[in-house]
C-alpha cells in the first residue's frame, strides 16, 4: 500500500543519506558566475532538472517498478560519463543504502548491497528504497526530481548568502516542471530499460571533474 508519509520521510533533507554535503554542481557554477541570484539559480535548476534530473528520476522509477537493479546500475554508469560524478553517485548510493536498510529493510536492498558493496548509483538505490517503503515509480521519480533542484538551492543559500525565502520561492515556481519530469520518468520506466532517457548536461560533467581537483571546496561535489 502506498503511503505518502513514507515519501515525506524519504524526501526530507534530514534523512541521513549524505546529500547535504553535495551542491549538485552549484558550487562551480557560482564560482564561474553562472549562478548569481535567484533568477540564475532558477535557470540552473531548470536545466539540471530536464537533463540529469530526468535521467536519474527515470532510473529511480524503473527500480521502484521492479526492473533489475544490477542492469539499472549498469545503465546509470553508461549515462554518467564523468568519473567524478560516478564516484559521487556510488558514494551517495552507499550512504543511502545504509539509511534505507535501517529504515525499510527488505530483500531487494540486501541483495543489491551484497552485489555492490562499494555502492550502487544513488537513483537506483533510491528506487529500491521507495519500493521497500511501499511507494510507486512516480513517487520515486518525484523524490529524485525534487532532490535535483533542492540540493543546488540549499547550497546556493550558503554559497551566496541568498535569502532562504528567495531560494524556496524558486523551488515553488518549479513545481509544475517537477511534476512533468516525474510523470515522464515514470512513463519511461514502464517501457523498460532501453526506453529510459539518457539526457545529459556536458557542462555539469566538465565542471564536476574540475571541482573534484579543487584543493579547497565547501561541498563534496
Amino acid at each position: 500500500m502506498t503511503t505518502r508519509a513514507a515519501l515525506l520521510v524519504l524526501a526530507d533533507g534530514r534523512f541521513p543519506a549524505g546529500g547535504h554535503a553535495h551542491s549538485g554542481g552549484a558550487e562551480p557554477a557560482v564560482r564561474a558566475g553562472r549562478i548569481r541570484d535567484a533568477r540564475s539559480l532558477a535557470d540552473f535548476c531548470l536545466g539540471r532538472l530536464h537533463t540529469t534530473g530526468l535521467t536519474a528520476a527515470a532510473l529511480a522509477a524503473a527500480a521502484a517498478h521492479g526492473l533489475d537493479p544490477l542492469a539499472l546500475d549498469e545503465a546509470a554508469d553508461a549515462r554518467t560519463p564523468s568519473p567524478a560524478l560516478r564516484t559521487v553517485q556510488r558514494r551517495l548510493g552507499r550512504q543511502l543504502m545504509r539509511a534505507a536498510r535501517a529504515t525499510w529493510p527488505g530483500p531487494g536492498l540486501e541483495a543489491l548491497a551484497a552485489a555492490r558493496p562499494r555502492g550502487a548509483h544513488q537513483p537506483v538505490v533510491l528506487g529500491l528504497t521507495a519500493r521497500a517503503a511501499g511507494l510507486g515509480p512516480e513517487d520515486a521519480a518525484h523524490c529524485v526530481a525534487y532532490e535535483t533542484v533542492s540540493g543546488p538551492a540549499t547550497a546556493v543559500v550558503r554559497l551566496l548568502s541568498l535569502d532562504p525565502f528567495e531560494a524556496t520561492a524558486v523551488l515553488a515556481r518549479l513545481v509544475p516542471a517537477l511534476d512533468r519530469v516525474a510523470e515522464q520518468a515514470a512513463a519511461a520506466a514502464r517501457e523498460g530499460i532501453d526506453a529510459l532517457p539518457a539526457a545529459s548536461a556536458p557542462l555539469l560533467d566538465i565542471t564536476a571533474e574540475a571541482h573534484a581537483a579543487w584543493p579547497v571546496r565547501l561541498f563534496a561535489s
